[in-house]
């Protein structure tokens, strides 16, 4: 791995940091819009986007955290080990609450009315999540941060659930599929608990102590 200079390291910190705060907005924004339309229209996997959302925004602010640790100095290995491990409860959380929901409703035939609202926040959310994604994930080896790197597969996750979501909603609404809504929701919830485990086991970065 490439020996990544203090000039370097602190403007990989100043651009993590613009990143982090248009994650945080955005997803305060589209988690709003995604509670409201989903409580609207009794639709599980809406719900679950928007607690996702909740979720990255609260991964967003452990990894805010974290960075403002780089003005200490020293060791981040502790603090990048913390912030790790929040971010992987924050994911099991989602997992755990959007499964026994989505579970209830297809058992329970729950039938959610079609989100035009909805079915428009996903498509957005697929078009902008991966580019934001890919730009943290450059920026975790420059920054030596497990916790970066794991905060971009948040982003990354958030691009996968909103395909999810998309199909649900796009098949009740189109097909009048209503299974497919809570279906979209057990995804997600698999999908999270993937990436909980998949956090937590995750090894630090080998610059997490460059200061």
């Amino acid at each position: 791995m490439a020996t990544i200079t203090p000039v370097e390291r602190q403007a990989a910190v100043r651009r993590a940091r613009r990143l982090n705060r248009f994650t945080i907005g955005w997803n305060v924004v589209e988690g709003v819009v995604a509670l409201t339309a989903g409580v609207a229209a009794g639709s599980v996997s809406l719900i679950g986007f928007g607690l996702d959302s909740g979720i990255e925004v609260s991964a967003s602010v452990v990894l805010a955290w974290r960075l403002h640790q780089e003005r200490s100095g020293g060791c981040m290995a502790d603090y990048d080990r913390r912030a790790t491990r929040w971010i992987a409860a924050s994911f099991a959380g989602l997992a755990g609450y959007v499964g026994v929901v989505a579970a209830g409703d297809l058992v329970g035939g729950a039938e959610p009315d079609a989100s035009p609202v909805g079915i428009a926040l996903a498509t957005l959310s697929l078009l902008i999540m991966p580019v934001l994604a890919r730009a943290k994930a450059r920026l975790a080896p420059a920054l030596g941060s497990r916790a970066a790197a794991s905060e971009a597969n948040q982003t990354r996750l958030c691009a996968t659930m909103s395909a999810v979501v998309l199909a649900g909603l796009a098949l009740n609404a189109a097909l009048d599929w209503w299974w497919a809504d809570p279906v979209a929701g057990i995804g997600i919830a698999a999908l999270a608990a993937v990436e909980a485990v998949r956090t937590w086991r995750a090894e630090r970065l080998e610059d997490t102590c460059c200061g």
